[in-house]
């Protein structure tokens, strides 16, 4: 055999080898590539891809609609982590390439993460963290990238199908897959996976991912005040539509799909440990659960004693067990303890029913200086919002990627949420808000958007300051922000409110299924962190505005989905009659210390006058009193005034302008004389009157014959001609002047 055949035959076989024991990883090279096609009513089609990039990654898979598409990769690592959760991390990147543009900063590559990728991170995270396994605590990664954007198709709905299918195909262990579509209602018709520009238009914009056999798995959403019959169907049409997703997935998997990792055996207590800790801890605990006279802190103070003591008698009585698993056992055993109690009681820790709502209290116009400001108090949840006005030249920016995914180049309406440690007893580093402050806030936006008018001249920047917080500080930053928003003046159309909803379930894991269940509505921080379910739903009185479900169990049915927002509406009127007590209407009595907008027309021949070289005038102007000055037309301007003080000042500042200018009343037609004060190659410039910019008289209007420069008709500076006035351009204001007419009429 040739040497180059033999070479030839022995890398053929290692390839060979390599391919048989990486099957799935050279899936490319087969005619059998891993590739679904996801069929929806509308006729738009979700193309699934793998085995072509990214083959070191556990899972791989493009995802595409039309023209936009979206890698996502899985790793996980196979030691499992020493904490006893799920460390897992999505981040979701857009990049600049894929809409063929090019950062605008100054290093010209994309840096730190956007507040949207932030979110887009959020929304993929809550609809992939509830169906891993419970025992597993591996480290995780979830990594989106944006290949192209289309500037049509939206790349958010895309990554939770890609990443629901990028686990999928991996060996991660995952009770998956989960399918996800976005549903829009324009003319009273819900539309799947709206286009950018039919969801600018649309009165919902919501996201419902969810599991096999219609479980909600996770939901997402804002709407224009729709109503709850419309919200629900919204809701069953979007799950009936992930299931063509979960299908193809599925079908994807049973061919392609590696085998699921083998994961290590979760290490148990003893029976005698586990009967030892009840025993300790059983008593105590339902007495502190039952003491209705507990706040937040005294309970969770008392809690922590009574752990303290079980976790001493069980060292001392197996001197050879974990603490960590002791630690874990006991709080199992008062959440266990905590659910049953409201099982069989149907009373909650503090001692409200299942229905019931918190004390509310409220209160407006806190300081003098604020525009607004309001502070809600829902049980132990505190929070303070404050409203800024301000000019347009103050509304937020987006970067180019963002315009070009959702349509807006910026908000003249943003709220900004804020949670200092102490909020909840705590000391912690004030810095940079993380993603959990940055999702509330945004939510919270949502929730308050539809109802600020369209047509509002000013921007608005909504602060909400949690002061206090045991559960639901968002939905409480709804209310207070709503109150803060008429307090300021800002005509709203009408008050808007939030409440958050809870779950308690009994879950046979092994059938998967819900075998009984408690809605809670307006949950604590305690029933938030041992429930199932954080539904946060706001409204208005005509509907809702937005809503989130953080769902902690593989999915809910829809019957308690529908119950849920049922019992959000009713509590959702209580708080709204609360807070209509407080202020019914938007303050219609000016404050002093409000903003000012005012029109002014300026003549084309005055602009000059009143910016002044290179915008100095305008530039003192706002150095003097704060007062800003945009041009909105040719002859139209916008002056804003931090207050009516600042605007009357601007006013006199800006009369001086046009006072110091003596301009005689000049008749049209009528004959002046002007002096040369310049020669130029194309005329000669005059003025009329002292102290008059001087103003052209252009060759071709200096005489009958024509003239190449001025010097051939012997005109000289300083000497003085009659010209005839004709007015000023209407555009322009510059004035018209001829001598031409003069000498034409001595002729």
């Amino acid at each position: 055999m040739p040497l180059f055949r033999w070479i030839s035959h022995v890398k053929s076989l290692q390839i060979h080898k390599v391919c048989l024991r990486y099957p799935q990883r050279y899936l490319y090279n087969t005619s059998k590539t891993p590739q679904t096609t996801v069929n929806f009513s509308n006729g738009r089609n979700l193309v699934l891809s793998s085995g072509q990039y990214a083959r070191l990654a556990d899972g791989c898979v493009v995802g595409s609609i039309g023209d936009t598409a979206v890698i996502v990769t899985v790793v996980s690592k196979t030691k499992p982590s020493p904490s006893n959760f799920l460390p897992l991390v999505v981040d979701y990147r857009q990049k600049s390439a894929a809409a063929g543009r090019i950062p605008t900063n100054y290093v010209r590559r994309e840096l730190g993460p956007t507040e949207r990728e932030i979110l887009t991170s959020r929304l993929i995270d809550r609809s992939l963290r509830p169906l891993f396994l419970h025992n597993y605590c591996y480290e995780t990664q979830v990594v989106c990238g944006m290949l192209a954007v289309d500037g049509i198709n939206n790349p958010d709905i895309i990554s939770i199908n890609a990443a629901s299918a990028a686990l999928s195909l991996s060996d991660i262990p995952w009770n998956g897959p989960v399918g996800a579509v976005r549903v829009g209602m324009i003319n009273d018709e819900l539309i799947i996976n709206p286009t950018r520009k039919e969801l600018s238009i649309s009165k919902l914009n919501l996201i419902v991912t969810a599991g096999k056999k219609n479980m909600v798995v996770m939901l997402e959403g804002n709407a224009d005040n729709i109503l709850l019959s419309d919200l629900q169907k919204a809701i069953k049409i979007g799950t009936k539509e992930a299931q063509n997703v979960i299908n193809e997935i599925e079908a994807l998997q049973k061919q392609f799909g590696k085998p699921k990792r083998v994961i290590e055996p979760e290490t148990m207590l003893s029976k005698e440990t586990k009967e030892a800790l009840r025993s300790l801890s059983e008593m105590k605990v339902k007495e502190i659960l039952q003491n209705f006279s507990l706040d937040k802190i005294e309970r969770d103070v008392a809690l922590n004693e009574v752990r303290t003591n079980a976790l001493d008698k069980i060292r001392s009585s197996f001197p050879d067990v974990d603490s960590n698993l002791v630690g874990e056992g006991y709080s199992k055993v008062v959440k266990q303890i905590f659910r049953d109690l409201i099982f069989d009681k149907e009373l909650r820790c503090d001692g409200r029913n299942l229905d019931e709502v918190r004390n509310i209290s409220c209160e407006v116009d806190l300081y003098k200086p604020l525009h607004g400001s309001a502070v809600f108090t829902r049980g132990q949840t505190q929070v303070l919002c404050t409203v800024t006005l301000d000019s347009h030249e103050s509304a937020m920016r987006l970067d180019p990627l963002s315009v070009v995914t959702s349509g807006l180049k910026e908000k003249n309406f943003f709220l900004h949420y804020e949670f200092p440690p102490f909020a909840t007893k705590e000391t912690g580093r004030m810095g940079p808000i993380g993603r959990r402050e940055m999702g509330h806030g945004a939510l919270a936006e949502k929730s308050l958007f539809p109802t600020i008018p369209s047509d509002f001249p000013f921007t608005i920047r909504l602060t909400s300051e949690v002061l206090e917080s045991n559960g639901s500080s968002s939905m409480a930053s709804v209310c207070g922000g709503s109150l803060a928003l008429m307090d300021a003046g800002v005509p709203v159309c009408s008050l808007a409110a939030g409440v958050a909803i809870g779950l308690v379930t009994r879950y046979d894991k092994e059938k998967n299924t819900i075998e009984d269940y408690k809605v809670l509505t307006d949950i604590l921080g305690i029933e938030d962190y041992m429930g199932d379910m954080d539904f946060k739903v706001a409204g208005t009185p005509k509907g809702f505005t937005a809503l989130q479900a953080d769902i902690k169990i593989p999915g809910l049915p829809l019957k308690i989905v529908m119950e849920s927002l049922q019992k959000a509406s009713d509590a959702k009127k209580k708080i709204l009659q609360i807070m209509h007590q407080c202020l019914d209407k938007p303050r219609r009595d000016k404050k002093e210390n409000w903003p000012v907008l005012e029109k002014l027309e300026v003549e084309p021949h005055k602009r000059a006058k009143l910016l002044g070289v290179g915008g100095i005038n305008m530039k003192k102007l706002f150095a003097q009193t704060g007062v800003q000055v945009s041009q909105l037309e040719d002859t139209t301007f916008q002056i804003f005034a931090p207050n009516q003080a600042a605007m009357d000042e601007a006013k006199e500042i800006i009369e001086r302008h046009f006072s110091s200018e003596r301009v005689p009343e000049l008749e049209f037609g009528e004959i002046y004389k002007a002096t040369i004060v310049e020669l130029r190659d194309i005329g000669v410039m005059v003025t009329l009157y002292p102290g008059m910019p001087p103003a052209l008289l252009h060759n071709s209007q200096l005489d009958n014959r024509k003239v190449g420069h001025p010097s051939a008709l012997g005109l000289e500076i300083g000497q003085e001609i009659q010209v005839k006035y004709f007015g000023r351009d209407p555009v322009s204001g510059l004035m018209r002047i001829s001598r031409k007419v003069l000498t034409a009429a001595k002729l």
